[in-house]
């Protein structure tokens, strides 16, 4: 019998620039936000732009910025489609995405319009393996 956990674990994917994509079994929308290893290399974050419910977007197209006390940066929208829901608490509570950048401080979801493009993405290993080269 398969362990549940390590399952679910298989559902993120990553672009380069540090965004992630989670997928549900059988869904087609994709939960976006910044991985563990960009709220660390930002450091503290004072503020999250957010894009409106009903935009879309293309893969790699900027979607809204975070910034921290150290820089700000662009978010790129890991995969093609349309904003059905936006993180509202990531207005007033942006500190969020430094503790629970993987869970609870997700940024978007999108309905992705090709879910083709989750292929395109790194998976876990492959990501582990580009931040940690990016880290040296």
């Amino acid at each position: 019998r398969a362990f549940g956990g390590a399952r679910a674990l298989s559902s993120f994917r990553y672009l380069k620039s540090h965004e992630y994509a989670k997928v549900e079994d059988g869904s087609d929308v994709a939960t976006v936000g910044i991985s563990d290893f960009a709220q660390t290399q930002l450091g503290d974050v004072v503020f999250v732009d957010l894009p409106m419910v009903g935009d879309s977007f293309e893969k790699e197209e900027t979607f809204g910025s975070v910034e921290s006390v150290k820089a700000a940066s662009d978010v790129y929208a890991p995969v093609s489609g349309e904003v059905v829901e936006v993180n509202e608490q990531l207005v007033d509570k942006p500190e969020l995405v430094n503790s629970h950048a993987m869970s609870d401080a997700w940024f978007v979801k999108i309905k992705m319009s090709n879910s083709a493009e989750l292929e395109e993405l790194l998976d876990e290993a492959a990501y582990a393996q580009h931040a940690k080269d990016e880290d040296h």
